[in-house]
């Protein structure tokens, strides 16, 4: 399974790059810290899961999971954030975000998706 993680915090994507590598089967296969060119680099990549920011440089994340949402064949998108409020939540649903995680407290749980979806693949 192809993973790809949009955010901005350098410390985040390496700490999720390392809890990552050691899932057998999945492949992380690009980081980025802002939107547009997480945008052109899944374009490019397709990868089959994607763990996007709300936050980030060159634009919000949840017009990045829109645009991603509109393509044929989109991939899944877990969005992990330091934005737990509901109305980002809401948002990010009805936009089409496959899951929401937020950052402070349920990262565990991302990678126990991560696990479950690699089985599934």
């Amino acid at each position: 399974m192809k993973v790809f993680i949009a955010d901005d915090s350098m410390v985040l994507r390496d700490r999720l790059s390392n809890m990552i590598s050691e899932i057998e089967g999945i492949n992380i296969v690009g980081q980025v810290e802002d939107s547009v060119a997480a945008l052109e680099a899944i374009e490019r990549l397709r990868p089959d899961v994607v763990i996007l920011d709300i936050r980030m440089p060159g634009g919000d994340g949840i017009a990045a999971l829109e645009a991603l949402k509109k393509r044929k064949n989109p991939p899944k998108v877990i969005v992990f954030t330091n934005y737990p409020y509901l109305q980002y939540r809401k948002r990010c649903l009805d936009a089409g975000a496959d899951f929401f995680f937020y950052k402070a407290t349920e990262f565990e749980i991302l990678i126990d998706l991560l696990k479950h979806l690699v089985k599934a693949c």
